[in-house]
């Protein structure tokens, strides 16, 4: 019998990699490949890439130069080793990875991940492989499905991506040229995805995409479903006890999906919705095609059906152009609505976007001292709202054992980390839990039989005025 082979992952960015990465396993499973932690003892290491942030590319050669000396290792014990580059950085800048690097055996995009097989067999012929455009065919309906077994390693939560590709053309955003055009899953395979995942015992389901809220998937009736649609038909499956969705826009935030968060309360009252800017001549610039007052009609159509619901967001400090007075409406912005929590960043210019072009750069002086103003903001607010869940009854689902022994951690509705002394076998379980302390961004309490209250977060919300 042949012994399988090894494969390590090592996935950056965004939750769209790591879905991307659990594929691949599963796909590669099929093929004789087994996990390992360790890359030096793999046959197979993929670097699974982000180009969203700085200094991407310099970190995935700086990882290809550590994994040639690995590949030299094992050829010396008489091993092969393939290294392949997979992801954005991959689809940007393929043809000059197989230039820099010559150790790296496989270059693939995101789209073409079912073709690993075919591609890992031409690089064992001694040629290199590279596949960096866009198929006409559907990926997903080429994978390999997860077992039962491996969905059950993974957790109680797991990843969906309904929608991939974006249409929006952000100056700063890389993510049209390197994932594609907006292309939505049809409704039938995303529902037989989320029931084989209930049916081995998932509970909270994430549905992914670029642009979620953008998805327009084929129907059962021949239409295109909106987002807010498909929410409806995921919370009929059986076994689905929460539902999330992540990376929206505000501009496709439409009346279904208001409805759906009025009407379902398995969708969960926590929104990742980012704005980036608070400044409409920034957000001009940006090519993000609303306004700060835009933005802030959407958080009050939410609030108005879910009056419990709390915000997340990303940030980019120092976009070409920005001014101190720009730097203040963000400010402003972040004040008027408070945040449960958010992702901000200096900016840094991605290769092949509009505002890599822009020359009224901000200095990495006053980069770093809007970052830290801004984030001080952020942080103030978001250990305000975890206060406010103090002396309530929460829901939270639990995870997994946490590494104090008979504590288990779980997540309330607002992805907050929540720890109980109790037994592992409410695993997969929502459970009341009293909210007694705070210790960092966790939340600490203990099982209760009353019913569950959702926390008040009116402190919040007056932060915001």
């Amino acid at each position: 019998m042949t012994p399988p082979r090894k494969l390590h992952i090592k996935s950056y960015g965004c939750q769209m990699n790591v879905y991307d990465a659990q594929r691949m396993v599963d796909t590669l499973g099929a093929e004789g490949f087994v996990e390992t932690a360790d890359a030096g003892d793999a046959d197979l290491v993929i670097l699974n890439t982000c180009h969203i942030r700085e200094k991407a590319s310099e970190k995935v050669y700086s990882e290809l130069g550590r994994l040639r000396v690995a590949k030299e290792e094992a050829a010396k014990a008489g091993r092969a080793m393939q290294i392949a580059v997979a992801g954005c950085v991959a689809q940007a800048e393929g043809a000059e990875i197989i230039a820099r690097a010559p150790t790296v055996d496989v270059v693939v995009g995101p789209q073409s991940y079912h073709h690993l097989p075919q591609l890992l067999s031409q690089a064992s012929r001694g040629e290199r492989a590279i596949e960096t455009e866009f198929p006409a065919e559907d990926k997903f309906g080429f994978l390999a499905k997860p077992s039962r077994e491996a969905i059950r390693a993974r957790g109680v939560s797991a990843f969906v991506t309904v929608q991939e590709g974006c249409d929006k053309f952000c100056t700063f955003c890389v993510v049209p040229y390197t994932r594609g055009a907006e292309m939505s899953r049809p409704v039938a395979r995303i529902v037989d995805d989320v029931m084989q995942l209930t049916e081995s015992g998932v509970r909270e389901i994430t549905l992914i995409g670029q642009n979620v809220n953008a998805y327009h998937g084929d129907g059962p009736d021949g239409r295109a479903w909106t987002l807010g649609r498909l929410l409806y038909r995921i919370a009929e499956i059986p076994g689905v006890a929460r539902i999330r969705y992540s990376t929206s826009h505000p501009n496709d935030v439409d009346d279904d999906l208001i409805a759906a968060h009025r009407d379902l309360r398995a969708v969960m009252p926590f929104v990742h919705l980012p704005v980036q800017s608070g400044s409409d001549r920034i957000l001009d610039l940006m090519n993000r095609r609303h306004g700060a007052a835009d933005y802030r009609r959407v958080v009050d159509r939410f609030r108005s059906v879910r009056p419990d619901i709390a915000f997340s967001s990303d940030f980019i400090v120092g976009f070409p152009g920005e001014t101190e007075e720009d730097f203040r409406a963000t400010l402003a912005l972040i004040d008027q609505i408070g945040y449960a929590a958010a992702y901000s960043f200096k900016y840094s210019p991605r290769p092949g976007t509009p505002a890599a072009d822009m020359q009224e750069m901000v200095s990495a002086t006053e980069m770093d001292e809007r970052l830290e103003r801004l984030q001080s903001l952020i942080d103030s607010q978001q250990a305000a709202f975890n206060r406010s869940a103090i002396g309530t009854v929460v829901d939270v689902l639990f995870e997994r054992a946490a590494r104090k022994p008979g504590q288990l951690v779980g997540r309330t509705a607002y992805l907050q980390p929540a720890h109980v002394m109790a037994s592992e076998d409410i695993i997969g379980q929502v459970l009341p839990v009293r909210i007694d302390s705070l210790e960092r961004y966790s939340l600490l309490g203990e099982l209760v039989t009353t019913p569950a209250a959702r926390p008040d977060v009116a402190s919040l919300m007056s932060i915001g005025g």
